[in-house]
Parts: C-alpha cells; sequence; structure tokens
C-alpha cells in the first residue's frame, strides 16, 4: 500500500508464520529480505522467502495473525493523509486497490485512522495486482493512479490513467520511469501540489472532447 510502510509488519508476521510451518522452523526473516518483495502478492513471497514450507500453509498462518501482529507495525507514510484530502477537496473519489487480501487492508485503514470523515478513501479492493488492479480501475473510471510499484505502472496503463509513480517503496525513481511512469515523485508529500498544478488541464481536456 502506497500509503503506508508496511514492511515491519510484513516480515514479522511472515516470520512467525513460517516459523509455525513445517520446513520454517528455523526461518529468520527481517525487514531486508521482505522489502524487495513489498507490493507483490503474498504467494511469490513466501515462495521466495520459505521455499521449504508449503506456501499454502504459510499464506493461512499469516492472515490469521497479520491484523495482531503486522498492522500494529504499520505506519503511515508521510504526506498520505494530505494526498486524500486533497483529492476529495478537488472533488475525487479516492479508491484504495492493493494486492494485499482486503480485510488486511480494512485493519491498516483503519490503525492508522484512513477510515473516517475526509480521509476514508471511497472505495477499498484487495487481492489485485498489477493489470487486475488495472481493470478493477477501469471499471471505476480512475483518471489517476498513484503507487510505488512497477506492477501500479502497469495497472495505470491497462486501466489509462495517467500513472504517479512515488518513490517510497522498494522499486527505484529510475525503474518506475523505464515502467512508463507519467510522473514520478519523491514521496506523497508533494502530490497535492502537483495534483493542483494537473486538474486544470484536465479538467479542460475533457470539457472539450
Amino acid at each position: 500500500m502506497t500509503l503506508v510502510d508496511s514492511a515491519d509488519g510484513i516480515a514479522a508476521t511472515l516470520n512467525s508464520a513460517v516459523r509455525d510451518c513445517p520446513g520454517g522452523e528455523d526461518a529468520r526473516i527481517d525487514r531486508e529480505q521482505v522489502w524487495p518483495w513489498v507490493g507483490f502478492p503474498l504467494l511469490p513471497t513466501v515462495e521466495a522467502l520459505a521455499p521449504n514450507t508449503d506456501a499454502d500453509q504459510v499464506i493461512a498462518a499469516y492472515r490469521a495473525r497479520y491484523a495482531t501482529i503486522g498492522v500494529p507495525l504499520t505506519r503511515l507514510l508521510p504526506g498520505a493523509a494530505e494526498a486524500i484530502r486533497a483529492v476529495h477537496e478537488a472533488g475525487g473519489r479516492v479508491l484504495v486497490v492493493s494486492a494485499k487480501a482486503e480485510i488486511g487492508v480494512h485493519h491498516v485503514l483503519t490503525a492508522v485512522g484512513l477510515d473516517r470523515g475526509e480521509l476514508k478513501p471511497d472505495l477499498v479492493v484487495g487481492g489485485l495486482f498489477a493489470a487486475a488492479k488495472g481493470d478493477c480501475l477501469a471499471r471505476e473510471s480512475a483518471s489517476v493512479y498513484v503507487g510505488d510499484h512497477t506492477g501500479d505502472v502497469l495497472a495505470a496503463q491497462v486501466a489509462g490513467a495517467v500513472s504517479v509513480a512515488v518513490a517510497t517503496g522498494p522499486q527505484t525513481a529510475a525503474t518506475l520511469v523505464t515502467a512508463g511512469a507519467d510522473v514520478v515523485l519523491t514521496d506523497l508529500v508533494g502530490f497535492p501540489e502537483w495534483l493542483s498544478a494537473f486538474l486544470p488541464g484536465f479538467t479542460r481536456s475533457r470539457a472539450s472532447r
């Protein structure tokens, strides 16, 4: 989720889950190992980091304990609340579309205070990655998609949306540019300013169609 840093929570939950499954008793999974996999679906992450375990068993154990282990270790990224507020103040809708299981997305949003008032997203969807995210965004007529992963860039492209990438995830700004991001920001702090500059031209473009 581009709105939060969930790496510590993912690492702690995955370490606990793997160690409780046959073949993973001696595992030591930390943030450094998890970081390159942040943003990817859970299955390839487990297969890469715990190859000697049954991935389905690990995933079930992970999801059973994520709310109690992982969520409390998740922190809101700088500028996240302001980015949501900027979209709502401009009359837009905020769609949170994540590879994380949907119940986990809701737990995270509640924990960091993005579940109420002007900060509450208009739609939350989980369990989608890359092109599948794009299909969802297209159905919702999304105009802009903000993400921190090459899979998010692809999602925006599939949806025909402007891809705004933020370099707060495991992939560099250069990687995101190469993937085809239309805009790359250092972090979400700069998003409201970008949005305010983008909207007048976008509004004129739509009106001329």
